[in-house]
């Protein structure tokens, strides 16, 4: 069953004038460490990545019904990558909190990421799925 689904539209030309204005205060109050060392892995696409990851902040926070409040942070949610290479969410804090509060008894909650830019826009899909345990399906 679908527990959420969230999207977010981000400016990348915002996220890089937050950074030119705010610099590390930003960066620090946003976004988690592996997202900061992604971004500078990029130099040419650092505002880019950040913006895509900002994005998926945003749309996880619509997809658990909550915004930025009830103890959801930006840094609760971070965006990391599988094994395969596909983007997903590691979630700390009133974020992980709040996700395993809206999943049911028996079951367990699975979150799917999209993330894609064109200059001037990053955007991020993020859709919540809960998977009985122990059921074949």
């Amino acid at each position: 069953m679908i527990l959420g689904t969230g999207s977010d539209l981000c400016n990348i030309e915002r996220i890089q004038a937050s950074l030119d204005r705010f610099g590390a205060r930003f960066e620090n109050r946003a976004f988690t460490q592996v997202e900061i060392a992604k971004a500078d892995r990029r130099p040419h696409t650092r505002a880019a990545t950040l913006a895509k990851r900002f994005a998926a902040k945003e749309a996880f926070s619509k997809a658990v019904g909550t915004g930025f409040k009830a103890g959801v942070f930006l840094k609760d949610i971070g965006v990391v990558n599988s094994p395969s290479g596909a983007p997903t969410l590691a979630l700390t804090g009133g974020a992980k909190a709040r996700l395993d509060a809206i999943t049911p008894e028996g079951h367990v909650a699975k979150v799917h990421l999209t993330l894609t830019d064109d200059h001037p826009w990053a955007f991020a899909m993020v859709m919540i799925e809960a998977l009985a345990v122990g059921k074949d399906e």
